[in-house]
């Protein structure tokens, strides 16, 4: 079998998810800190690393759209479309969310979720079966990462694991269009 660089980091990302630990990983669009968007004791731990305000929400990351529907009780048709046809990565906020962490979702019920296509990440979401959070690697309210040399020192050193692909790559990365759709299909941008 041809032996591929990232299989022992994505299978070190793995344990760490399935453990309820944190990673520190490359996505689509910035470096992120990740854990399994269901377990609500990980997700409260990466609420105690960024310093943040709970009642803040995270993003979810998933590897393929059709997997929406465990997550949503009513996706919109107008998603699917938006999701094809967008250029850049997108994440859209759904409202009435399910199956996920209680403690990640907005006060309002509602949620972000990112349909990802990236090397890495699609691979561990496929691999995972379950949706991970990706909230930007910063302290709350200092700015956010645009590549792994710009990490913080106490974000690094509070993850159970930092993933290895990616570091290397210095491309000033920027975060996703995030637009909030509401059930009867209609939308409006929260981030451009």
């Amino acid at each position: 079998m041809h032996h591929n660089p990232q299989s022992s980091d994505i299978e070190k990302a793995l344990d760490t998810l399935r453990a309820g630990g944190l990673i520190l990983y490359p996505t689509d669009t910035i470096w992120g800190i990740g854990c399994d968007a269901t377990n609500a004791e990980a997700v409260d731990a990466v609420f105690r690393l960024k310093g943040r305000a709970q009642g803040k929400s995270l993003i979810v990351l998933l590897d393929t759209d059709n997997k929406l529907q465990s997550y949503v009780s009513d996706v919109p048709e107008v998603a699917y479309q938006l999701i094809e046809y967008t250029e850049r990565p997108l994440t859209i906020v759904y409202s009435d969310a399910k199956n996920l962490a209680p403690n990640l979702l907005a006060e309002d019920g509602s949620v972000g979720i990112r349909i990802v296509n990236h090397t890495f990440c699609t691979r561990l979401l496929q691999r995972f079966r379950k949706p991970i959070v990706s909230t930007s690697a910063n302290v709350s309210g200092q700015p956010a990462p645009r590549n792994f040399g710009e990490i913080a020192p106490e974000i690094i050193g509070g993850v159970d694991y930092v993933v290895q692909y990616g570091q290397d790559d210095l491309t000033e990365r920027q975060a996703s269009i995030v637009m909030k759709l509401e059930s009867g299909g209609k939308f409006s941008f929260i981030r451009k």
